[in-house]
């Protein structure tokens, strides 16, 4: 380790049950249906038990039951089990769709362009904006007149074009874009320019779809209104979810409804995979490279190795082995491309070294000044340039060769870091701060203000948070946009030694730092207490890095001289895990 001194809508009148009419009817179809009624199919009965009673009374719907009804009766008619639907319907005294939406509907399904336009006038007294019926229209009008032009109907379509959707004064640049379809040669043109799926049911689909947008769901259900309920549930399960670490389809097809989802904490990296053993000293850093097939680690052997991660097994294996960094090495940072690899050393190291990982070559070995401290380093998004500096005062920006391109005097710099716009550097220095530095217009102004020494730091993908190892406090995750503390994290020891933590996981979700009580803390990026405490480390954990391809994999190097690769369970869930003590819920 290294020591350093720093309110929902009322619904329509319209679309109320008609609780309370006979059901004599109903029973019949239900026994029709082979269910028989003194069975009720081991549910209790709604409706009234007295033998005298010819006529069974049914209990009024809540406005939520009638919902429900509702919706099922919109997913089982998408299914085309239409006499379902018509069953419930009149065994519940609910309805559907409001008659005109029905009417509409079936109109604009049909191509029945004039009486679907009549039935605007009917809808137009239900809407809760009369004037989007100009809008609905237009739509209307818009696929009369393609669909004229498929059918090679140029005149008809011409008229729509200039007595009926240019009138509505509306969307006048959308008019001259359908004008200009007037020149399609032939059908496949015009689909292909109109990004249209041509006449027929596709496309009346996707229009009503459009449509049902102006119309209030009292009148006509959103489309397909069940399954994107169903799919906002399992989202937001997923994202309650302690352990979720992988990507979720966004369809409801890979999924169970029957059950709530919730991931094994045997899914998740809190495992030792393996123990990396060939340093021969204290490991100061580890970083996997930015397509995920490396793992590079500096060691105050001098040594920096690179490690092979096998594509199956996601077991690493020593690959090359980069030697001759007198004072050891203590940050690591991969070129965007991964070609590269700058390797620098500790406070006392005046040079950093820029190797081709393919060739495992030295390209460069920079030193402006024995006077300089070149501890830090980071790339410009662009792969040709570099910034670095150190405690002493330097902070340089350099290209390939090590030649300065910029220097900015004065700047004591612990941590460095570029953002994706090309232009800003962010440095935390012995001021307690993170700043930000414009080498083109050569601006500089605070970010983050801390009121203890930023040890390190490291930014997440978007460049949207700051993830802080603050001395004597722990870990911070700060907003860069608002330059607010969101959340300090608990449990981690942190002194005033270097220690570097990471985002990581499936979108990035999660957050692990190294400890100076010898474990890694694994914290879901919303909770302050962690969810993980992992052993096995015998001193100081320096770093840890987060696959950024593989989330189910991490590194994380001590200075007992090893590296731990942290992945799930490889056992059975009988077996107890090695590197696991204990893990929190969020909730706690």
């Amino acid at each position: 380790m290294q020591a350093n001194g720093t309110g929902g809508q009322e619904p329509e009148p319209q679309m109320s049950c008609r609780n309370g009419e006979s059901s004599s009817s109903v029973a019949g179809a239900v026994h029709s249906n082979g269910l028989m009624p003194s069975a009720n199919n081991g549910l209790p009965s709604t409706e009234s038990t007295e033998p005298d009673s010819s006529v069974k009374k049914k209990k009024r719907l809540s406005q939520s039951d009638e919902d429900v009804i509702r919706l099922i009766g919109q997913h089982l008619h998408g299914l085309g089990l239409n006499q379902t639907v018509d069953l419930l319907m009149q065994e519940s005294g609910c309805r559907l769709e409001h008659p005109a939406a029905t009417k509409f509907r079936n109109h604009v399904m049909e191509g029945e362009w004039e009486k679907a336009e009549s039935d605007l006038n009917e809808l137009k007294a239900l809407m809760h904006s009369p004037s989007a019926v100009v809008r609905m229209k237009f739509l209307l009008l818009q696929q009369k007149y393609l669909e004229y032009l498929e059918d090679g109907k140029v005149l008809e379509a011409l008229q729509v074009l200039r007595a009926e959707l240019t009138p509505l004064k509306y969307n006048t640049e959308r008019i001259h874009i359908l004008s200009g379809y007037l020149m399609c040669s032939n059908s496949d043109d015009l689909r292909a320019k109109a990004e249209w799926e041509g006449k027929g049911t596709a496309s009346r689909s996707k229009l009503l779809d459009k449509l049902q947008t102006y119309l209030p769901p009292s009148v006509m259900l959103p489309p397909r209104r069940l399954q994107t309920l169903l799919r906002q549930a399992v989202e937001l399960q997923r994202d309650r979810c302690l352990y979720h670490n992988t990507k979720l389809d966004s369809g409801l097809d890979s999924v169970s409804l029957l059950i709530d989802h919730v991931c094994s904490r045997k899914q998740f990296p809190c495992y030792t995979q393996q123990i990396l053993t060939e340093h021969c000293n204290e490991v100061w850093f580890c970083k996997f490279s930015n397509d995920g097939t490396k793992l590079a680690s500096g060691s105050k052997d001098t040594t920096v190795i690179i490690w092979q991660v096998d594509p199956d097994t996601h077991l690493l294996k020593q690959l090359k082995t980069l030697e001759g960094h007198a004072y050891g090495v203590s940050y690591l940072a991969w070129s965007p491309d991964d070609t590269y690899l700058i390797a620098c050393g500790p406070d006392d190291c005046s040079e950093l070294w820029l190797w081709n990982i393919q060739t495992g070559e030295l390209r460069t070995k920079m030193s402006q000044s024995h006077e300089d401290s070149l501890t830090s380093v980071a790339w410009n998004p662009d792969g040709k340039r570099f910034v670095t500096g150190g405690q002493r005062g330097q902070f340089y920006q350099c290209d390939l060769d090590g030649n300065l391109l910029d220097s900015w005097e004065g700047v004591r710099v612990q941590c460095l870091w570029c953002l994706n716009d090309g232009r800003t550097v962010l440095a935390s220095d012995t001021h307690q701060r993170i700043r930000g530095y414009n080498f083109e217009d050569l601006t500089d102004r605070n970010i983050v203000q801390e009121d203890h020494p930023v040890m390190s730091f490291t930014v997440s993908k978007n460049g949207r948070l700051a993830l802080l190892n603050v001395a004597t406090q722990g870990v911070h995750l700060w907003d860069l946009q608002d330059r607010v503390l969101v959340r300090k994290y608990q449990g981690v020891t942190q002194g005033f030694y270097t220690i570097h933590s990471c985002f990581g996981g499936y979108n990035e979700d999660f957050i692990a730092s190294g400890s100076e009580d010898h474990k890694v803390y694994i914290w879901h990026k919303r909770s302050e207490l962690p969810i993980a405490e992992l052993t096995g480390h015998t001193r100081t954990v320096n770093c840890v890095s987060w696959n950024p391809v593989l989330p189910g994999l991490m590194a994380s190097a001590s200075d007992d001289g090893t590296i731990r690769v942290w992945g799930p369970a490889p056992f059975l869930d009988s077996q107890e895990p090695e590197g696991l003590t204990e893990c929190y819920s969020m909730d706690s």
